[in-house]
Formats: C-alpha cells, structure tokens, sequence
C-alpha cells in the first residue's frame, strides 16, 4: 500500500484516499452535525448513517465563504478521518493537499501547522484542482487533445466559489483565472427559498435540501426548452419528480417515490422539441380541479409530498 494520503479538503465535502488509487476511499461531509434528538455532534461520515434523522440539524463548518476560519474543528474532523475512516498513521505517511486558488498566506500558515505540528505527516505537497485536474485528463488520454496542446480551461465549481482556471503545462495561469463568487451553497439556499415560499418551511433543513438538490436537479443544455415543459401541469410535465420528506416515524430520511423520474431527463437531446418526452402510464399525476366538492374528495394525509418543477 501507499505511503502517500490524498486529500482534497473541500468547504462542503472532503474526497480523500490513498494515493495510486482510481477513486476516492471516502467522500464524507466537511462538517459536523447533530440533530435535535441529541447532545452530541456527528462528524464526518457519522452524518451518512441511515439510523441518524437528520431533521432540523444544528450544522458547523470549518470553513466560510470558501476560507478556513476554525483549524480547531478542522483538526477534529481530520482527526477523526485519519484514524477511524482512512486507518492511517499520519507519522508515517505523506499528505498530498488540495487547496483552493488564492488561498490566504494565515490560512496556509495555519493549515501547515495542522499538518505538521498536530498529525506529524513526513511531508506536505499543497497542490490546486485545475491543475490536477488537467493532469488527469491528459495521462488518461495520452493521445488526446489535452496531451498534444498541453493547454486546457478548468472551470471549477466548488461550495462557496466557482473558478474558470487556464492550465498550461501542468501550471494553473493565475493570472487569467477568473472567479465568481457563486458555489453549490448558494444554490441549495436559494432552493430553500424557493420550496418554502411555495410549499413547506425548510430553511432549517440543510442536509435535505442538499440532498434534494443533488437527486432532482440537473444542468439544463437548452434553457428555454426545459421552462417550457416545466410549466405544463399534469402528465404534460415530464420534469415533475416527486420527493418524500421524512416524517420521522416510519422513515428517517427523505427519498424519491420513483428514481427514474429523475433521470428522465437524460433522455432529451440538445435541440429535441419539448414533445420529445414520454411519460410512464403507471405514474400517477394527481389531476387539478376546480370543483370544491371533488377537492375535499382528495386525500393529503397519507403524506407530506414536495412536488418540484
């Protein structure tokens, strides 16, 4: 086995593993929570159980706006990786870290005396995604077009920012790399807005929301298209997918009541017309009507529905 620890110490998830391998070993939330059922704080991978309700939970992160801002919970979820999930001695080990671009001289000072100091890692080589990224690519594909050009455009979409970073011969042009401040946590909270304006309080419900945003949402190849089948009602509405809240009895965690409305879209080209789509006859689109005495007919205590276009 490798000597060598990976780790790509993300604002929202951390991707960390041994070096020579495919994949990363684990990918577990940078974070800690703990639920309103319980005094204790769930680190890590502990937030993936399928036994913890997530409901409501109190959330704290190392990181803010993409900078580290607490190096004392840093070293409690690193600690907690290395020697429970990663089981590796750091003493004997060297660390491979990935840090965001424009990084701050107190938070690499910091950062380093973590690793150092607190772990006792052999060595440290601090190293930024774009250019890891390229790297990757062209030594997959040493016939391509990366390896011949050796030039590359890495857009990195990361929590709190996103960063359009030119790569030429394994060097990240810092220069020319551009950024905006605009991250997958900004999405999720504008999701929330979105679903508590129409449907049901869940500005508390960070790790649901995530969860939703991941499963049910997707990048759209023609923007005008998809809005115009988001707004059909009915079974006209091929991006409808229904997502199941938890209601903490009988299930813990939210799910999909059917996993292939989700990826439905995936069957719609660039450039198809929006009758492209077909719908499944065994979906069962609950019909709108306008009379009162057939909307008191319609059951809504079976269970909490969130419907999202």
């Amino acid at each position: 086995m490798s000597n060598v620890v990976v780790l790509d110490n993300g604002a929202g998830l951390i991707k960390a593993g041994i070096g020579g391998e495919r994949d990363p070993a684990v990918v577990v939330p940078n974070c800690l929570g703990r639920p309103l059922s319980s005094k204790k704080w769930l680190i890590a991978d502990q937030l993936h159980s399928p036994a913890e309700d997530l409901t409501s939970a109190a959330v704290r992160r190392p990181f803010d706006r993409g900078y580290l801002i607490n190096p004392d919970l840093q070293r409690e979820i690193w600690s907690h990786l290395f020697t429970t999930v990663l089981r590796i001695n750091p003493s004997l080990s060297s660390l491979l870290l990935v840090e965001p671009l424009f990084n701050l001289p107190s938070v690499q000072r910091a950062v380093d005396e973590l690793v150092f100091e607190e772990f006792g890692f052999k060595s440290l080589f601090v190293a930024d995604s774009p250019s890891l990224v390229h790297l990757y690519e062209a030594s997959r594909r040493p016939y391509g077009l990366v390896s011949k050009t050796q030039t590359s455009l890495v857009v990195d979409c990361g929590f709190s920012f996103t960063h359009a970073a030119p790569v030429f011969q394994n060097f990240t042009m810092n220069y020319a790399v551009k950024r905006l401040d605009l991250g997958g946590k900004a999405l999720t909270n504008y999701l929330k807005e979105l679903v508590s304006y129409r449907s049901v309080n869940v500005m508390d419900e960070t790790f649901i929301m995530d969860e939703v945003k991941e499963k049910l949402c997707f990048v759209s190849l023609d923007v005008a298209r998809d809005l115009k089948i988001a707004r059909r009602a009915g079974r006209d509405n091929c991006l409808r997918c229904t997502y199941v809240l938890p209601d903490g009895v009988t299930h813990t965690k939210g799910f999909l009541k059917d996993p292939d409305e989700a990826k439905r879209y995936l069957t719609l080209e660039d450039g198809d017309p929006p009758s492209h789509f077909k719908t499944k006859d065994d979906i069962d689109y609950p019909e709108v009507t306008d009379k009162r005495e057939d909307r008191r007919k319609i059951d809504l205590t079976k269970n909490v529905l969130l419907h999202l276009l």
